[in-house]
């Protein structure tokens, strides 16, 4: 029985996040499993702190807003003419975008509605938050071939694309 996180392990953790005033960001109810060894199954940092831990372990990780959603870009925060948007239009929906070079879609939250004007922000809401995860392995099992050759893990029954 494989006990210690090591590539192509799968790893189930059960964890909190937390940001740097102690306000709970995730509670963790439901475990995180993930696929150990480079396959952007969690942010790339936690991933390299876990390398090498073992089954039970516990341990604490502050992540930089750079190593988890990144610094808060002003540039993503748009004031568009009201027009633009349905007529039900609420603070807290969300709409896809293309950014400006065509080159991936941006998803801006509506944060303001007022005088005709909708303000939208393109930025995670996590973004330029530092992160404090409690993490303890509680599950390591050697990945199947199907989840190595996918590059992520399967639920009980298996995978089905």
């Amino acid at each position: 029985m494989q006990t210690e996180i090591a590539k192509n392990s799968v790893v189930t953790l059960k964890y909190t996040v937390t940001d740097p005033d102690g306000a709970m960001i995730d509670d963790g109810q439901h475990p995180l499993v993930y696929l150990h060894g480079g396959y952007d199954g969690i942010f790339p940092m936690l991933e390299e702190a876990l390398h090498g831990k073992k089954l039970g372990e516990t341990f604490q990780i502050k992540l930089q807003p750079e190593d988890a959603f990144g610094d808060y870009d002003e540039e993503l925060v748009l004031v568009e003419d009201a027009k633009l948007f349905p007529e039900n239009i609420e603070v807290g929906m969300s709409f896809e975008r293309v950014s400006e070079d065509g080159e991936e879609e941006i998803i801006y939250r509506v944060t303001d509605i007022a005088e005709g004007k909708v303000v939208v922000d393109g930025n995670h809401p996590l973004a330029g938050v530092a992160l404090i995860f409690d993490v303890t392995v509680a599950e390591v099992r050697a990945a199947t071939a199907e989840e190595i050759s996918h590059g992520h893990v399967h639920g009980a029954g298996g995978h089905h694309h």
